[in-house]
């Protein structure tokens, strides 16, 4: 079973990831904003299966956006929702350790 310390490190790793794949647009010219038309589809989808609830749906918007917007792919989305979702207005049961 799979502890609330466990899914916040899943979370903020695939977040991570998923801003880095973002960003790479910037590393090949010309071809990389044509990838974002690919990408900010998957993104949004991908950040709507990270976070559920409307949490996770306005998130997947905001990073629809944000990769399909030329110039805005040095916004770290995902790991923005991760520090919203656990740090800023953490849940009760994110707070919740668990017994030995």
């Amino acid at each position: 079973m799979e502890t609330s310390k466990d899914h916040k490190l899943r979370n903020l790793i695939l977040g991570l990831l998923f801003d880095g794949i973002g960003m790479l647009s910037f590393a090949i010219p010309g071809i990389g904003e044509f990838s974002d038309i690919i990408w900010a589809p998957v993104a949004g989808w991908l950040m709507t299966r990270i976070y559920k609830g409307r949490k996770g749906q306005a998130a997947g918007i905001i990073a629809f956006l944000e990769e399909i917007v030329p110039g805005l792919d040095v916004i770290p989305t995902f790991t923005i929702m991760w520090l919203y979702t656990y740090v800023i207005r953490p849940s009760k049961k994110d707070n919740i350790i668990p017994a030995k």
